[in-house]
């Protein structure tokens, strides 16, 4: 058996935004940290995720306002669209941002191991044939995208694949209905794709409250995106470039792009884990408890490899968290997962906090629940042509009308979310709500004016 090379106190397995935040924290503390990475540092949201997803969401956003310009008085022609230009331009910045995390864990003094990490039997970690030992390991290794099992399949992309385009597709099918295949759809869209985006029910985003699933399907509709619903594809062919997407309702032809987002499986399947124990559910996502142990000690995971809330800010939180109890003496400390507000790049937007109003009636009963809801037009579409409304949900339990659910989709609502959903994690009421002074004019103001 190979010898140990180097022992550390954390060694993180993962160089994602979860695994980062752990090490960076950890080595606060004066303890000797490391982080294995195979690819660019960052992981999915730095580099095929939230951030570069934002750049091109603000890319379909300008193009949406050109619209808008006549409206206010301009004279604004749109005379083209490069699309290697920007993305020229986001890949650099994607690069920059790779170097960024490089040098910061430098000056934290946490070493970067580079290569592939898998789990020995004598519980070390194996990375390009270095065996290196720690007191404590954390398993941060993320996801990837699903390819389904149909035939012809492999002409397809993921979410992966988006940002690798080197050129705006002509005509786009995107499968799935779940954040990501919104989100991306809704770009196309925007930028001049012929955009189609199949779906299994009626609605997309199915697994939020129901004011957001129907609004953004009906917005996604209004902006010409195909939604071909109760739809799925049964095979794909491609000649010449192009392909032919056969679906269970029709045949689909001319397609230069088909998109599939579908889910996510974790990045667990070549760690050798069973080499140390570490248990896993049915679709390879470990196991852990509320403070982030897997069933072996000393060895923890968190993100999206645990297949719970995949979201970067709570991969960092729950690091962070992570770091200070084994390190830095919070025996106690731990991330809470209820009520972790999170945004859907659709056009417009979409925030959300809290339960839904379906989830709200199962947990406690339809006679315990009081919903406020409006529907407005903001102030920016008084004058343009093109109109999408704002909606706005609370949802309150009864009696002190305790705020457990905020949903809303709209221009800016991705923005104003945040600080409502300080005010939701404190347990504010109804009243409290109503008794902050509106800021006129806003659509932000509807939240502490409903009636």
């Amino acid at each position: 058996m190979a010898p140990v090379v180097k022992k550390f106190d954390l060694l993180v397995i993962g160089g994602g935004s979860g695994g980062l935040a752990t090490a960076r924290r950890a080595a606060e503390f004066g303890v000797k940290a490391a982080v294995v990475e195979e690819a660019r540092w960052g992981g999915t949201c730095v580099n095929v995720g939230c951030v570069p997803k934002k750049i091109m969401f603000n890319t379909a956003m300008h193009a949406e306002m050109i619209h808008d310009h006549k409206g206010y008085g301009f004279d604004v022609e749109l005379k083209g669209f490069d699309w290697s230009r920007i993305k020229k331009s986001r890949d650099e910045y994607i690069k920059r941002l790779n170097g960024i995390y490089e040098t910061n864990l430098g000056k934290a003094h946490v070493e970067a191991l580079i290569g592939h990490a898998r789990f020995t039997e004598d519980k070390c970690v194996d990375v390009g044939g270095q065996k290196y030992a720690a007191d404590h390991i954390l398993i941060a290794t993320g996801g990837k995208p699903i390819i389904p099992d149909i035939p012809g399949a492999e002409h397809g992309i993921t979410s992966d694949g988006f940002f690798e385009l080197e050129q705006l597709p002509k005509k786009v099918v995107v499968v799935g209905a779940g954040y990501i295949a919104v989100e991306l759809a809704g770009i196309f869209n925007a930028l001049g794709s012929d955009t189609s985006i199949l779906i299994r029910f009626d609605e997309v985003l199915r697994t939020f409250d129901h004011l957001i699933s129907s609004t953004v399907t009906a917005n996604m509709e209004q902006d010409g995106v195909k939604v071909c619903k109760k739809t799925q594809v049964k095979s794909v062919t491609k000649t010449d470039g192009l392909m032919t997407v056969e679906t269970t309702t029709g045949t689909i032809k001319d397609v230069d792009c088909l998109l599939f987002a579908i889910g996510r499986i974790p990045n667990t399947d070549t760690l050798d884990l069973q080499n140390v124990g570490v248990e896993m559910d049915s679709r390879g996502h470990i196991k852990v408890d509320e403070f982030q142990n897997t069933n072996v000690p000393n060895i923890y995971a968190l993100g999206d490899v645990c297949g719970k809330a995949l979201l970067t800010p709570v991969a960092i939180a729950a690091g962070r968290k992570l770091a200070h109890r084994l390190f830095d003496g919070k025996k106690d400390w731990k991330l809470d997962y209820s009520n972790i507000p999170t945004v859907i790049f659709s056009h417009p937007p979409v925030g959300t906090v809290g339960i839904s109003q379906e989830e709200a009636e199962k947990l406690h009963g339809k006679d315990k629940i009081k919903i406020y809801q409006t529907t407005f037009t903001p102030m920016y579409y008084a004058v343009t042509e093109i109109k999408h409304k704002c909606s706005m949900k609370l949802v309150c339990l009864l009696p002190e009308e305790k705020v457990i659910g905020l949903h809303m989709i709209g221009q800016g609502c991705d923005e104003m979310l945040q600080g409502f959903g300080v005010a939701v994690k404190m347990g504010a009421t109804k009243a409290q709500f109503d008794s902050c002074v509106a800021i006129h004019p806003t659509s932000s103001e509807e939240l502490v004016t409903m009636r």
